[in-house]
């Protein structure tokens, strides 16, 4: 899909994903607990969600917790679970009136009850939105997704729901968390780290990378479309060739 920024027209990715790197580090820059980054980096995605839906992204997918961030201290763990109750108190209102729908993937089974009620009640709530696709990833993991998602088809093979040489790409996707969400075009990963850290591993197959050295409370509208132009200056050819003159060069 195509999109005019600042008067030039480039190619807008459908689907955006983004790790949100770089919260701590940001905070103790200012000599301030990691905490108050996290509570920035909160705020920062709020306004990224609205940036993106006006440059023309229809999904956008953020890393908030994964399932190795449980060896953190305690009392970060503590506080991040916190900034999410508090956010997910108002989710439900700011999606709606914003026309966004939001969802949340990871297994939450090891969540307080109370997170798992309200996102529960969150994504009730704005199923029938019809504007950007949020998508929050939360105790989420790639393996332990792949991992989640052969269990069931397992479970299905054993039941006769399903036979094993039946079991495809399709079938797999069709079992993952993201089953309703198309993969990723751009990946982007905020504070200059260059990995994409058990994140949407089946799904990030063929996405663009973009990372860059600002951190994540940093990253501003300007910061997303330096990262779209980025993306319009790749080749996306998914295994295939589109210049056979420029191969053999």
């Amino acid at each position: 899909m195509q999109g005019t920024i600042d008067g030039v027209t480039y190619e807008i990715p459908r689907h955006i994903a983004v790790i949100m790197d770089g919260n701590g580090r940001w905070a103790k820059k200012r000599l301030m607990p990691r905490g108050f980054g996290h509570r920035q980096g909160g705020k920062t995605l709020e306004q990224a969600c609205e940036d993106v839906w006006h440059l023309g992204v229809q999904y956008f997918t953020v890393y908030a917790f994964s399932t190795e961030n449980w060896k953190r201290s305690v009392e970060e763990v503590t506080g991040i679970m916190n900034i999410l109750r508090n956010y997910l108190k108002t989710a439900a209102e700011r999606c709606n009136r914003e026309n966004m729908r939001m969802r949340v993937i990871g297994d939450r089974t090891i969540l307080d009850a109370d997170i798992q009620s309200e996102i529960h009640r969150v994504e009730e709530a704005t199923k029938q939105n019809t504007g950007l696709q949020f998508t929050v990833a939360i105790n989420y993991g790639g393996r332990d997704e792949i991992r989640r998602a052969m269990v069931k088809i397992a479970k299905e093979v054993e039941e006769g729901k399903l036979s094993a040489d039946a079991v495809t790409d399709e079938v797999i996707k069709n079992h993952l968390d993201t089953w309703e969400l198309p993969d990723p075009d751009l990946l982007i990963r905020t504070s200059g780290e260059e990995r994409i850290s058990n994140f949407l591993l089946w799904q990030l197959a063929y996405a663009e990378f973009y990372f860059t050295d600002v951190l994540w409370p940093d990253f501003d509208r300007k910061c997303f479309i330096d990262a779209i132009k980025y993306y319009n200056s790749r080749d996306r050819r998914y295994g295939g060739v589109k210049d056979d003159k420029k191969i053999r060069k």
